[in-house]
């Protein structure tokens, strides 16, 4: 049997953690009805085999397969409290994006877990492993991540043999770009490209002087045929080439497994189509997990094999005669023996 790709802890309830906010939640049994306010934690339930559980999503999960059939908790701005009521959950998963509408959540009496911001594939995978601890979905969990993990371990591969990493930007508009410590930033990165606003931390806004002299390449987008042609970009490099490589928003915007693996490869196939193919994609199906539990049991089983097929040593077969002369307490009789005929016979000498 193959090595599983990562291990886990299996989930117990009741479970404690404490959020972004310091709050400790405390959930007793495994919540039956999950709330999330925030497409991440949507995309995340359903990658670790929670969507069944999910009872209400943002309007922005609207790709999720079945996500219709689940209630719509947006407002114009974050999410409705009593959208969010309404749905009778268990267990809201609020992520970062969503910090605004927690306290109002929980002044109305609700269990809601805060999430930090996620800036990074480690953010993401903490952020996943804890999701799957509160909703029962540790094997799922552990799944998700082991197949991102190995899909951005074969993507570094195709960027370390690339000659040149492209200078790219991700423009949001009005000046506004994601700098460095963000997600996109992440994913820009394992790509195979730089983020020349890297020094720029989070999503400032830069003037038209600074946006020229960042000069990319290329431009990441998320609707082709928008900067190219708008001024700053229309004269960086990126616009006197026509250079943008285009990915879904969702993927982009949304800090998740799926989101890290689909935007990594569709990034990594437009800007290094010479090193890329289809090969490079680790399937979901090609991931294996085991839980510490059985790993256990899997290594005492096998120890206590390797005992079992040890030769027992065995004394080799002898002679009838010696197996006599071997005899615990022979050799005592036989000298006792010889002493009292040596005895006879010296009476027999003395008379």
């Amino acid at each position: 049997m193959d090595e599983p790709n990562a291990t886990y802890e299996p989930c117990e309830f009741p479970v404690e953690m404490t959020d972004a906010t310091g709050e400790r939640i405390t959930l007793d049994e495994q919540p039956e009805r999950v709330t999330t306010i925030g497409p991440s934690a949507a995309q995340t339930m359903w990658e670790i085999g929670g969507d069944e559980q999910v009872v209400g999503v943002s309007q922005f999960a609207h790709y999720l397969d079945g996500a219709e059939e689940k209630a719509n908790v947006s407002a114009e701005f974050g999410a409705s409290v009593e959208q969010v009521v309404a749905t009778d959950p268990d267990l809201v998963l609020a992520p970062n994006v969503s910090a605004q509408d927690v306290e109002p959540l929980r002044e109305a009496g609700l269990t809601v877990y805060h999430f930090p911001e996620a800036t990074d594939t480690q953010d993401v995978a903490e952020k996943t492993e804890t999701i799957g601890k509160l909703t029962g979905n540790c094997e799922g969990a552990a799944e998700a991540n082991a197949w991102m993990n190995a899909n951005v371990d074969a993507l570094n591969t195709v960027s370390d043999e690339a000659d040149e990493r492209p200078a790219a930007l991700y423009p949001l508009g009005d000046g506004f770009v994601a700098g460095g410590n963000t997600f996109i930033d992440e994913i820009i990165t394992i790509s195979g490209a730089d983020n020349v606003a890297k020094e720029y931390e989070g999503f400032p806004q830069l003037n038209d002087e600074v946006l020229t002299e960042l000069d990319p390449e290329v431009l990441v987008v998320t609707m082709p045929g928008v900067f190219l042609e708008q001024e700053p970009y229309d004269t960086t490099t990126a616009g006197e080439t026509e250079s943008e490589v285009v990915v879904e928003v969702q993927w982009l915007n949304q800090p998740a497994p799926r989101s890290i693996v689909e935007a990594t490869h569709t990034l990594a196939s437009q800007l290094h189509p010479e090193l890329y193919d289809e090969s490079v994609y680790v399937e979901r199906s090609e991931i294996s997990v085991q839980s510490v539990d059985a790993e256990t049991e899997a290594e005492t089983d096998e120890e206590e094999s390797d005992v079992e097929d040890v030769d027992e040593e065995t004394p080799e077969d002898t002679p009838d005669d010696a197996a006599d002369v071997s005899t615990p307490g022979f050799g005592v009789v036989v000298a006792l023996v010889g002493t009292l005929l040596a005895a006879l016979l010296a009476l027999r000498r003395v008379e």
